[in-house]
């Protein structure tokens, strides 16, 4: 297992999921994700938006899509592509709009790369992602039981 400090642990209704996140790819967006973890703010936020052989996104308080937690964050495009268990940040039409909300890729999304923030990709429970019941949006949804970094998880 990689560095504890950069590991994020999310406990789901469908079991659990370790993503490792990049900062080396995104600093910004790895340290608001691990503020935001620590402060509890993704504790029983919803998988609002999941779409079969794309992607499962989370992170928006009113289960929506459309809330945040209210800071806006600089978008950090990187090369790393978009694939089967990448972790990157959902965003509005402009760039710099990303906040809370994230996705996690079940497949090849290529036509993403370089459009979006990738700050992680799951090492372990992929196969719980892939049992997040799907919808636009989603009937009685799967959640985020409890968030945490491995670090404070002693």
């Amino acid at each position: 297992m990689a560095a504890t400090e950069n590991t994020l642990i999310l406990e789901t209704t469908q079991g659990p999921v370790t993503i490792e996140m990049r900062p080396d790819l995104a600093p910004g967006h790895v340290a608001r994700i691990k503020e935001l973890v620590r402060e509890g703010f993704y504790d029983g936020i919803v998988f609002h938006r999941v779409i079969d052989g794309f992607m499962a996104q989370t992170g928006c308080p009113q289960g929506t899509g459309m809330g945040g937690s209210g800071k806006k964050l600089k978008a950090e495009f990187n090369k790393e592509p978009h694939v089967r268990g990448t972790a990157s940040m959902a965003r509005a039409a402009n760039p710099d709009s990303g906040d809370s909300q994230f996705f996690i890729c079940f497949d090849d999304a290529s036509f993403l790369n370089g459009q979006y923030t990738v700050w992680g990709k799951v090492t372990e429970g992929m196969e719980n992602v892939d049992k997040i019941k799907r919808g636009e949006p989603v009937k009685d949804p799967d959640k985020i039981v409890k968030a945490r970094m491995a670090v404070d998880a002693t």
